[in-house]
């Protein structure tokens, strides 16, 4: 289980520097094929390879996971079938950026559990320090989907 949480947690940490270049390139209006494709392959497999641990009930990140894979479902739809023509622009930009957000939301949760500081801070992740990360990392991808749905406007 060692090797396999190792890999996950590479896949993960690939997504997320991904998924940074990735947003950079919606507010620059590029497209930026080749570390989207990474992106979201990426970020699937994160999604997907969460529910490879062993479990006896569902979880809480199985139900962020299993939205996360219908999230990216749309991104892959609106970006390579909708090839981002009319509102399928929007629609790549809000589900890209959303299964960004939930990837970075699962690495907060990490972060609570696994960072000693961090974890005495909010041990049960019920304490406001967890709260207020969260709510700010949800303000900051809030503002930053609205930017990239208004800057990202590439040549088709």
């Amino acid at each position: 289980m060692d090797t396999y949480t190792l890999i996950h947690v590479a896949i993960s940490l690939v997504g997320i520097a991904s998924g940074l270049i990735v947003a950079a390139g919606l507010f620059q209006s590029k497209r930026l094929d080749p570390i989207t494709g990474i992106f979201l392959g990426t970020t699937i497999a994160t999604s997907a390879t969460g529910f490879g641990f062993p479990f006896d009930h569902v979880l809480p990140s199985h139900i962020v996971g299993g939205i996360s894979l219908v999230v990216l479902a749309v991104a892959l739809v609106a970006r390579y079938a909708g090839r981002l023509n009319g509102g399928w622009r929007l629609t790549y930009v809000i589900a890209a950026m959303l299964g960004f957000y939930f990837n970075v939301f699962v690495l907060v949760v990490q972060m609570f559990r696994r960072v000693p500081a961090l974890k005495e801070l909010a041990p049960t992740q019920s304490e406001p320090p967890f709260a207020i990360a969260q709510v700010v990392v949800l303000l900051i991808f809030i503002l930053a989907t609205i930017v990239a749905a208004k800057r990202f406007r590439p040549v088709l």
